[in-house]
């Protein structure tokens, strides 16, 4: 049966159920009489869809609260371990994958190291594979019960017809490789548990948005600076997200050669493998065969030596000179975009950050129109360097909610998914 605008009573149903399931989700635990005002929905309503949601095991009760002058009323929350989905960052240093219930509580991970400069495509989804099939084993979790994996990669992500979720990573060499079509044929999942692929900033953005510092925020710029850097613009105008490639962004005409072949890009500055290669160039001293990580923890150790040591100068400009290369790289954001806050993560973000952010913000603020720089906070991440991977667990996290909790096949690659839905946005903002 169709309604007059079109939506099916099976439409109507599943709305009900989404409606009621998000609430419970980020407000919860609630009981029915707050379902009603909250969702909308009459107390008849909101009785129906609890007693489903309670017979497919995705809500159960949770104790009891008392009413004015009333019988008790009973709690309602969403079972932890009714759902599991897994997070992937493709990071360019490492392949990460953990498996998480539904609250997003960890459950299993593990890690598959990138040799520096090589994203051989078959490395990349042998990892992922792998990955996927080792944090299963550990917990002792069935295929069957995934609700989907999420994947978080550098580059843009388009969607074709029929090949899924394509990457194009030209700092990777990677050019429109069909990942969601790859990992399809040899993941070993079955057929319907679906894969969620998209930008790594992106991912960090729902997830800050969701649970770390953008929360409460009606939009934001959220900046992943690892060994590269990416951006997540998250507005009322842009309802899905956009992934913003500002690592390209040109901060220095005929200035330094980046990954991508151009010149003077901002990630031929800021990011951390040209911030070590910069030290190095300037007379500093990496540690030999040392990891990105390493090394820069070396390069701030000697510029902001302990126990009132004599800083490094060399290793002292290039951060200085980083600071206003980013700074100024932000203000380009805040002119461009006014957001309300301007969010720093990424593993090279936050471990140069408390350090570091000061002079970005100093920076920032002198190189923006005064107005977007008087209403914009610049801040770091809340959720550690793991907050790819739960942005990219979000990703089959919404699909589930938009459903109603109702598991799905694999996603239409011609849609492009929940992930920034007003509904969900709603509640995150609030």
């Amino acid at each position: 049966m169709r309604a007059r605008n079109g939506r099916t009573v099976r439409d109507l149903r599943r709305g009900n159920r989404a409606a009621v399931l998000r609430q419970l989700y980020f407000d919860g635990p609630l009981t029915r009489f707050d379902l009603g005002p909250a969702t909308g929905l009459s107390s008849g309503s909101v009785s129906n869809v609890v007693a489903e949601l309670i017979a497919d095991g995705v809500v159960e009760e949770a104790g009891s609260v008392d009413s004015d002058g009333g019988r008790p009323r009973t709690l309602l929350r969403v079972v932890p371990g009714s759902g599991h989905l897994i997070g992937v960052d493709v990071g360019e240093t490492r392949v990460r994958v953990e498996l998480f219930d539904l609250s997003l509580a960890e459950v299993s991970r593990t890690e598959r190291p990138l040799e520096p400069q090589r994203y051989d495509v078959e490395v990349v989804t042998g990892h992922i594979r792998d990955g996927v099939a080792e944090v299963l084993a550990t917990a002792g979790l069935a295929p069957e019960r995934l609700l989907g994996v999420g994947i978080g990669v550098p580059g843009i992500v388009a969607r074709d017809p029929e090949r899924g979720a394509t990457v194009h990573g030209q700092t990777m060499g990677w050019d429109a490789v069909p990942l969601e079509a790859l990992l399809r044929e040899r993941s070993g999942l079955p057929e319907r548990v679906p894969y969620f692929i998209d930008n790594g900033a992106k991912t960090l953005g729902q997830a800050e948005m969701w649970f770390g510092a953008g929360r409460g925020a009606g939009d934001a710029v959220v900046v992943l600076f690892g060994s590269g850097v990416g951006a997540c613009l998250v507005s009322d105008d842009v309802e899905h997200g956009r992934a913003l490639e500002w690592g390209h962004l040109t901060v220095r005409v005929r200035g330094r050669r980046c990954r991508c072949g151009a010149l003077g890009c901002l990630e031929a500055y800021a990011g951390a493998e040209a911030l070590v290669a910069r030290w190095r160039e300037a007379g500093g001293r990496p540690p030999e065969g040392a990891d990105e990580e390493t090394s820069l923890t070396a390069l701030l150790a000697a510029a902001h030596p302990e126990r009132g040591g004599t800083p490094d100068p060399v290793a002292l400009g290039v951060l200085e000179e980083t600071a206003e290369y980013l700074g100024a790289g932000l203000s380009d954001l805040v002119n461009l975009f006014q957001p309300e806050r301007i969010l720093i993560g990424g593993w090279a973000g936050l471990q140069l950050g408390a350090r570091f952010l000061p002079a970005v913000r100093r920076h920032a603020t002198a190189y923006s129109l005064a107005h977007p720089a008087g209403r914009v906070r610049i801040e770091l991440g809340r959720l550690g360097p793991d907050a790819v991977t739960v942005g990219a667990a979000t990703l089959p996290l919404a699909d589930f909610l938009a459903r109603g909790g109702h598991r799905g096949g694999p996603a239409d690659p011609g849609e492009p998914g929940p992930v920034w839905s007003s509904a969900l946005r709603e509640r995150v903002v609030r």
